[in-house]
């Protein structure tokens, strides 16, 4: 099972290693999920996401590569931003995976997907998978960039969904004003040899070293979505409330008519937000009920740090309203439920 080239860091901190994505990642440190969680909504933290993949694509032919691949618009950006997106299966729209696209330099793009998904995508894009080269340190939370300027000024100045390389102790990096906790943050991508020293310098910062577990309470409470639950097999960027992602405008990207005879029809279900009373969350795969019978499912559940209830995404019939009462079936016991609007935790 691969490791991130933080991996003796993380035990030294006395992290808790689970599999994740086909790594061997952190999932808490001793101080725990929850303080972990808080700490990123009210200062910063640092994620180790080494185990996202990079798959750099390059050259003339490179932007057109990836429009024909992926449902977004690169033409609706340029060099030195960044932008989220989709691949598609060709048959049934399906999300193959959730990619975020760093647009470097002229004809030079790192494509980022999930960790277990990087093979996926080189196959429907081509490119050189550089993952094994460089660590990401995702420095996430309302004071992230503050703490992050003592440590890396050009870093810490990068906007959101903007792009930027510098130098950290003569170290070349890249970075981006990009997260998935739905705070201010930025993400940078450095050799796998010098990730160990860029993570003591900024955690030496203030800055809280901060596991997996946290990163998923924190993208849940910010409703956005994960592959393999709110995304993949049988769901398409339609029924995941998410067609903002696809430019209709290009001529042809794949999984373009299968998604368009969706378009057309009507989605059968969407994806909702569903709030519970007191500390139980549901949990993924819970049946989701309205006036007794079953309608949907729970995609993702858990306990909100910030809320203090349980809080859960999934997918329901598409005319179910906010405000809808549900019961989910948890393990043979009912939980009762409202449909909300989403984010859960929205921020100012």
């Amino acid at each position: 099972m691969p490791s991130s080239p933080l991996d003796a860091v993380h035990r030294d901190l006395g992290a808790k290693m689970v599999p994740f994505g086909g790594w061997d990642m952190p999932l808490s440190y001793p101080g725990g999920t929850i303080d972990e969680h808080m700490a990123c909504r009210a200062d910063a933290v640092v994620f180790d996401v080494s185990h996202l993949g990079t798959v750099r694509v390059e050259g003339a032919g490179a932007l057109a590569d990836l429009q024909a691949a992926l449902t977004n618009d690169l033409a609706k950006v340029e060099p030195g931003r960044a932008q989220y997106t989709h691949l598609l299966d060709e048959s049934d729209a399906s999300v193959l995976d959730d990619i975020i696209v760093w647009w470097i330099g002229e004809g030079v793009f790192d494509v980022m997907p999930n960790a277990s998904n990087t093979q996926r995508v080189r196959d429907a894009i081509g490119g050189t998978d550089t993952t094994s080269t460089r660590a990401i340190l995702a420095v996430q939370g309302p004071r992230a960039k503050e703490r992050l300027a003592a440590v890396f000024p050009e870093a810490a100045a990068v906007k959101r969904f903007h792009v930027g390389t510098g130098v950290w102790s003569g170290v070349p990096c890249t970075f981006a004003g990009t997260g998935y906790t739905g705070e201010a943050g930025v993400e940078i991508a450095v050799p796998a040899e010098s990730a160990a020293d860029l993570w003591g310098a900024v955690t030496a910062a203030g800055i809280v070293p901060a596991g997996l577990g946290a990163r998923d309470t924190l993208r849940l409470e910010a409703a956005l979505p994960l592959h393999g639950h709110e995304l993949g097999p049988g769901i398409t960027p339609l029924q995941a409330g998410l067609g903002w992602v696809v430019a209709w405008g290009k001529e042809t990207f794949r999984g373009r008519q299968a998604l368009a005879a969706e378009l057309a029809e009507g989605i059968a279900r969407r994806m909702v937000g569903i709030a519970t009373a007191g500390r139980r969350p549901p949990r993924a795969d819970n049946r989701v009920l309205i006036d007794g019978q079953p309608l949907g499912a729970v995609t993702s559940g858990n306990f909100s740090p910030v809320l203090g209830h349980g809080i859960a995404l999934g997918f329901l019939p598409p005319d179910v309203e906010p405000g809808t009462a549900v019961t989910i079936d948890v393990r043979g016991s009912a939980l009762a439920g409202t449909v909300v609007a989403t984010p859960f935790v929205a921020k100012k």
